[in-house]
C-alpha cells in the first residue's frame, strides 16, 4: 500500500510502499514480539521510552526506525498509536517538543473553522457518550440546585462549544413555575475554542429566543491572563444572583500549580453548585518521571483509540480528525518543558477522580447525584452500543466520589458536584 507522510528524520513528504514486515524484536521481558502480536505498538513504544530515558543513541535511533516502518495514521489501532506516540518520542529524543507543539497548534489555529468543529463534536456525541456523559450528570445537578431560583448565572469554564446548554434551556423554558433568566458566562481557555465562539454565541441567543428564556451570554477569553487571576467584575457576578460553575475537561489545562488557586476563586463566588468532569487519568504525579508518566499516558490513548475504532467507520473523517488532535495532547504531556508553557491554556496534564476530589474538598463538599439524574445517565449509556457501563462501583446514586462512566469495565470519565 502506498502513502505519503512526514519522515520523522527529515520533515519532509516521503512516499513508501508498505510491504509485509517480518520484523522480530526484543521486548523489555526478554521475549519476542512483531507485528502479529497483541499490543505490540505497546511493548514496541515503551522499550523506546525506556531507552530515551537510558540515553542509549544506537537502540533509539534503531527503535524509532521500526516504529516508522510499521506505524500508519490509516491502519489499525496499533499502528495508529505507534504514529501518533512516534512524533512524541522524536521530539523527546531530540529535545524537540515546544517547537513542535507551537507548529502543531498553528496549523490547527489555521484550519479550524465552525462548520467542522460542529460536526466533529455532534458526530462524537452520536456515536459515544465520552462528551454527553458530564453534560447528561451537570444538568441535572446544576438544574436541582437552581431549582425555585429566578435569576440563574452559570459560569462555563468548558471547552464544550457550548454543546451542553441547548437541553439546559429546553429544561427551564418548560420548568412549572415561572420561566427565570439565565446569564451564561463562557470563559474560553482553548486557542481553538475562541475561534468559533463568535458563531457560537449568535446560535445560543437565538435558541434562547426560540425557547422563550430571557438570556445573557458573556464571554471571556481566559487566556489573557492565569482563570485565577480571574475577578467577579470580570466574571460580572452580579448581587442577587444564583450561580453555578460548570468545568468540563477544562481544569486539566490549567497549570498543576495554579489549581489550588482557581478552586480558591471558585469558592470566593459562592456558588449554589460546582460541577466538575474530567477524564479518568493520571499525567501529573509521574511528571518528572519520563517512562511512567509515558506508560500513563499509553495506557489512556490506547483505551481512547480503541473506544474510537468501535465507535466510527474505518474510513470515518471524524475519527481521523479525533485521533490528531490526540497527537497534539500526547506531543504536549510527554515532551513540553511545563515551565515553558505558563499560562498557555493547554497544560493537559490530566488527574484521576480521586485526586480532584483531594483538592476540591479544601474548600466544598461533594453532593450526590440524585437517583433522578443517575437514573437518566443510564438512560443515556442505552442509546449507545454495548460496553458502555457507570463504574461497577458507581452503581448507586450514593457514592463518595460522583459517578464514574466506564468503558469495557475500564474507567474512563469522572462526573462529580460540589457545593460550598
Amino acid at each position: 500500500m502506498e502513502r505519503t507522510h512526514l519522515s520523522p528524520y527529515t520533515n519532509h513528504p516521503q512516499t513508501t510502499t508498505k510491504q509485509p514486515i517480518s520484523h522480530t524484536y526484543s521486548d523489555p521481558g526478554g521475549g519476542e514480539t512483531g507485528p502479529d502480536n497483541d499490543k505490540w505498538a505497546s511493548n514496541l513504544l515503551l522499550e523506546c521510552a525506556q531507552s530515551i530515558s537510558y540515553k542509549d543513541s544506537g537502540k533509539i535511533n534503531h527503535l524509532l526506525w521500526m516504529l516508522n516502518e510499521l506505524s500508519s495514521p490509516y491502519g489499525d489501532c496499533d499502528q495508529k498509536l505507534a504514529y501518533y506516540f512516534l512524533q512524541a518520542l522524536f521530539c523527546k529524543a531530540t529535545e524537540s517538543g515546544n517547537r513542535c507543539y507551537k507548529s502543531l497548534i498553528s496549523v490547527v489555529d489555521k484550519s479550524h473553522c465552525f462548520d467542522s468543529a460542529r460536526k466533529l463534536i455532534l458526530k462524537f456525541q452520536e456515536v459515544s457518550p465520552w462528551t454527553t456523559f458530564g453534560h447528561v450528570a451537570s444538568n441535572g445537578a446544576i438544574l436541582e440546585a437552581f431549582d425555585g431560583e429566578n435569576k440563574l448565572h452559570i459560569i462555563d469554564i468548558s471547552n464544550t462549544l457550548c454543546t451542553q446548554w441547548p437541553t439546559l434551556l429546553e429544561a427551564l423554558a418548560t420548568r412549572s413555575d415561572d420561566t427565570p433568566s439565565l446569564k451564561l458566562t463562557v470563559v474560553v481557555t482553548s486557542t481553538m475554542a475562541r475561534s468559533v465562539m463568535k458563531e457560537i454565541t449568535q446560535r445560543m441567543e437565538k435558541f434562547a429566543r426560540l425557547m422563550g428564556v430571557p438570556f445573557e451570554f458573556n464571554l471571556i477569553n481566559g487566556s489573557n491572563k492565569r482563570l485565577w487571576q480571574l475577578t467577579k467584575e470580570e466574571l460580572n457576578v452580579q448581587e442577587g444572583e444564583a450561580i453555578a460553575v460548570n468545568c468540563i475537561g477544562a481544569l486539566r489545562r490549567v497549570e498543576v500549580e495554579d489549581r489550588g488557586d482557581v478552586i480558591r476563586l471558585f469558592s470566593s463566588l459562592n456558588p449554589r453548585i460546582v460541577t466538575v468532569v474530567e477524564e479518568e487519568a493520571d499525567f501529573t504525579s509521574s511528571r518528572s518521571d519520563f517512562v511512567k508518566c509515558f506508560e500513563e499516558c499509553l495506557r489512556y490513548y490506547t483505551l481512547y483509540f480503541e473506544m474510537l475504532e468501535e465507535s466510527f467507520t474505518p474510513t470515518s473523517n471524524e475519527r481521523l480528525m479525533l485521533e490528531r488532535e490526540c497527537s497534539r495532547g500526547i506531543v504536549r504531556v510527554l515532551t513540553c518543558d511545563d515551565e515553558q508553557n505558563v499560562g498557555s491554556g493547554d497544560c493537559e496534564r490530566r488527574e484521576k477522580g480521586n485526586q480532584w476530589c483531594e483538592r476540591l474538598k479544601e474548600h466544598f463538599s461533594l453532593v450526590d447525584f440524585s437517583d433522578d439524574v443517575v437514573d437518566d445517565v443510564k438512560a443515556l449509556l442505552k442509546r449507545y452500543r454495548t460496553g458502555w457501563s457507570l463504574a461497577h462501583d458507581q452503581t448507586n446514586s450514593n457514592t463518595d466520589s460522583g459517578l464514574m462512566l466506564a468503558w469495557k469495565d475500564e474507567p474512563v470519565v469522572w462526573a462529580s458536584a460540589w457545593k460550598p
